[in-house]
């Protein structure tokens, strides 16, 4: 689901370099629904061999429950191509991530179905993580104004990728968006060269 604007909790995630298997492990691939996946998100880290909760890591703490602004480190979502890393993420409750960069495929895989990965610089990456250690950073992500204004009275400009940002303000998924330039395509197909009707290779001197 995309948005023009969105509020939330930040929970601060001190580690880079997150991939896919981190986000959900491999086991639980297969499931056939998108629904419950955020039971699984970080299993390996929130839970311990036997299943218990490990008390220490920020997603199982009460003063960040409920949260729904991630702040992780550089390269967060490389590894394999597996859409369930940002399903997992948005059935958890997530809206955005915010790192100073992510995994190319996982970051296509994000916009698609609506999860907002806003990239900042390290420094400042770290000062929001370090402002929301105590679980009480709030913060709104204002996509139309490229802004983000914090309860403790910061405000950050952001340089969102021009698709990204036009694609959530018309909440359009790649159907729509593809549809929107309907005339276009259109247009295309009327005018474009006979040559491209030819089937089967074509061999260059």
């Amino acid at each position: 689901m995309m948005f023009e604007s969105v509020s939330g909790k930040v929970v601060p995630l001190f580690a880079e370099n997150v991939d896919t298997d981190q986000i959900i492990p491999a086991e639980y691939l297969r499931l056939l629904s998108k629904n419950g996946l955020g039971k699984y998100l970080f299993f390996k880290w929130r839970y311990d061999d036997q299943g218990q909760i490990q008390s220490n890591f920020p997603l199982n703490k009460r003063e960040f429950a409920k949260s729904t602004i991630l702040v992780a480190g550089k390269n967060f979502g490389i590894g394999s191509s597996r859409e369930f890393a940002v399903w997992a993420l948005q059935d958890y409750g997530f809206k955005a991530v915010i790192a100073p960069s992510f995994g190319d495929i996982f970051y296509g895989n994000a916009l698609k179905s609506g999860l907002l990965c806003i990239q900042l610089s390290e420094d400042k990456v770290q000062q929001i993580q370090k402002a929301a250690k105590d679980g009480e950073l709030i913060v709104e992500i204002n996509i139309k104004n490229q802004e983000i204004r914090t309860n403790k009275g910061e405000t950050i400009k952001l340089e969102l990728d021009p698709l990204v940002r036009e694609r959530f303000l018309l909440k359009q998924d790649e159907i729509s968006y593809t549809l929107s330039h309907e005339k276009e395509i259109s247009l295309f197909e009327k005018t474009r060269p006979k040559f491209l009707d030819i089937e089967g290779p074509i061999f260059l001197d």
